[in-house]
């Protein structure tokens, strides 16, 4: 069988940071997937469920409300690695040029307070394992040791 493209990252040497996992073509437009690096992959823990649910649904809320993104998301979900999440944005696009949504959400998820948008039984599939306190925290960390901090490394996989 054929590797498929993000089992080829070096997850050794993997920093956190944006990185473009993969473009497709979907009949005449482009598609861009991101790889929202959170975590170093196998050097620290990765997150919990809760946190990680808090934070989709935070995060899919957002973009599908923001005045420009919300007709440019494809996708936002977790990794099943617990290290990050994905996210699919219409169009040929660079790492760089969703570093300005990318802190403004995490801007958002850190700084939430109220009811976690879609965590009732009636919305969600598993609705109480859900951990806002925690969410905020992973959101802020991100923010403030990655985001803030952005350099080549953290934009670009390694060769």
């Amino acid at each position: 069988m054929k590797k498929i493209e993000s089992f080829q990252v070096n997850h050794l040497i993997l920093k956190r940071g944006i990185y473009v996992s993969r473009k497709d073509v979907v009949g005449d437009s482009t598609v861009t997937t991101f790889d929202i690096r959170m975590k170093e992959p196998n050097n620290e823990p990765v997150i919990n469920t809760a946190e990680l649910h808090a934070i989709e649904h935070l995060g899919a809320t957002f973009l599908r409300n923001h005045s420009t993104y919300d007709s440019q998301t494809v996708y936002f979900g977790p990794m099943g690695c617990r290290t990050g999440f994905y996210v699919i944005f219409k169009g040929e696009l660079r790492s760089d040029d969703v570093v300005d949504i990318i802190k403004e959400m995490f801007s958002f998820i850190m700084n939430f307070s109220g009811e976690v948008p879609g965590a009732d039984a009636r919305s969600c599939g598993n609705y109480l394992d859900m951990n806002l306190p925690m969410a905020k925290y992973e959101a802020s960390k991100f923010y403030n040791e990655v985001l803030c901090n952005l350099g080549k490394d953290n934009l670009n996989y390694p060769e």
